[in-house]
Formats: C-alpha cells, sequence, structure tokens
C-alpha cells in the first residue's frame, strides 16, 4: 500500500512540532516508591524534517500502548531514544499526565483517607540531549500574615495549588521521586488539606494554620530553598484561591539551571 506521508515535500520548510494530542490511555505507573495504576493523557511530537511530507501518527499510539502498560519514569530517556528511532525523527518530546493518589492520615482521629494529586512526566530528546521534568500539583492551606496582624481576632486563609517541577538529565532523569515531590508541597504551606476530618481534626488543622500563616512569596521561596538545599533545577508555583478577594494571588520562581 503507498506510504503517503513519505512522500517528498518539496517546500522545504521543517515542522518544528508534529505529533498527537489527548490521547487517553491506561497507564501501570512505578517508580520504585510509588504503584498506581491510572488513565493518563498522552502527547507525542517529532520535529519533521523538510523533506518529509508527513509522520507516522499511529506509530505513536504504539509506543504510547508499548510503554505506558509498565511506566517508569527513569525510562524515559530510554523510551525517548526508542522513539526517535521508530519514527526516525532528529527530535521528539512526550508528556505523560495523570492523578496519582497518597494516604494521608487526620492529625487528631487518625481517620485515613486518600489525597489526590497531579503528576506529569515530560521528556524531549533533541539529538543527544536529553530533558526530563516530573511535575506535581496538590492542595495546601495557607493563611494570610497581614491578615491575622491587623485583625482583633481570626484570619483569612484559603485552598492553595502549589505546583513543584523538577528537572532531569542524563543518568538523573529522574531526581525526586512523586512521594518525595509529595512530602515537600504538603508542608509548604500553613496546614495540609486532608479529605476525611472530624471535628478534633479541624481544631488542629484551624489551629496550625493559625501558627504558621505563609504569604504565597513565603511559600514559594521555601520551596525553592528546599531545592536548592538538593541541587535541583526547579520551577515552583503557587495559586492561592483567595477566599476574601475577587481574584487570586499566585507566585513563581524558576531557578537559573531549569532550561
Amino acid at each position: 500500500m503507498h506510504d503517503v506521508q513519505n512522500e517528498v515535500d518539496r517546500r522545504g520548510i521543517a515542522v518544528d512540532q508534529v505529533g498527537i494530542a489527548g490521547l487517553r490511555y491506561p497507564v501501570s505507573f512505578s517508580d520504585g516508591e510509588l504503584v498506581q495504576n491510572s488513565i493518563a493523557e498522552v502527547s507525542v511530537t517529532v520535529r519533521l524534517q523538510a523533506e518529509r511530507r508527513g509522520t507516522h501518527m499511529s506509530r505513536m499510539v504504539a509506543l504510547a500502548d508499548e510503554h505506558l502498560q509498565s511506566f517508569d519514569p527513569r525510562q524515559m530517556p530510554q523510551l525517548l531514544k526508542a522513539g526517535a528511532h521508530e519514527l526516525d525523527a532528529p527530535a521528539i518530546e512526550m508528556t505523560v499526565s495523570f492523578p496519582v493518589s497518597t494516604r494521608v492520615t487526620a492529625p487528631a482521629s487518625g481517620a485515613e483517607s486518600f489525597a489526590v494529586h497531579d503528576l506529569t512526566v515530560a521528556g524531549r530528546l533533541d539529538g543527544e540531549v536529553c530533558r526530563v521534568s516530573t511535575s506535581v500539583r496538590t492542595e495546601v492551606t495557607s493563611l494570610c500574615p497581614c491578615s491575622k496582624t491587623i485583625s482583633d481576632y481570626g484570619a483569612h486563609n484559603q485552598r492553595s495549588e502549589v505546583t513543584l517541577t523538577v528537572q532531569g538529565s542524563g543518568d538523573t532523569a529522574y531526581p525526586l521521586s512523586v512521594s518525595k515531590m509529595v512530602a515537600l508541597l504538603t508542608t509548604s504551606g500553613s496546614a495540609p488539606v486532608i479529605p476525611l476530618v472530624k471535628r478534633p481534626d479541624e481544631r488542629v488543622l484551624t489551629m496550625q494554620a493559625y501558627d504558621h500563616p505563609a504569604f504565597v512569596e513565603d511559600m514559594v521561596r521555601d520551596l525553592s530553598t528546599a531545592c536548592r538545599a538538593r541541587r535541583l533545577p526547579h520551577r515552583v508555583h503557587v495559586r492561592n484561591l483567595e477566599s476574601i478577594h475577587s481574584h487570586d494571588a499566585v507566585a513563581v520562581i524558576t531557578s537559573s539551571d531549569f532550561a
């Protein structure tokens, strides 16, 4: 059967990225600490040479089918190399996003529940250069230091979405596990967000938040400091879902070695 994608294109223009996006696919995740089954959203793109009319997108789905049945982010460089070879591409990018969960315990009652976090593993291979970033987003409680200081009693607090992205390359493509990233994130605010709490837990969490007020600026700086201590290229993003304003508060820090 004639392969239309392999026809020669005479316009002389390379395509920076072409491929598939929004593919929903089962994933079995394991990084040596956390083992989860989930449904991932996947994208795969390649750089298309100027003389090529098209790429083979069915091979991208086949790549996901082969490698997501047992997905270890530490193997992302090998996955990208296999994809670049199969697609005969000078550069390839792959992003895999899905929710993961960790077991959490309420501070007073000991009630257990699951906290859900959003995980994204993204890799790019360009020639011999490979970079992999791991991003985890979760929720914490933050209490406003200004509100606490100026009020006769009480202080406004809110949920905050905190995202940490760390970058690896070469033999350390996956420098920090999801579990360790979650541990950093959940201690970045004034108090954790826990799905199942009883009245004694509410009391503990409310007072914990009051005793540990934090601006978005405090939260991004604390997380960045923790990453710098580990010499990790990183990006931190905090968004407060404000409780007394009609807008949200955001703060971002990107380390100078984050590519």
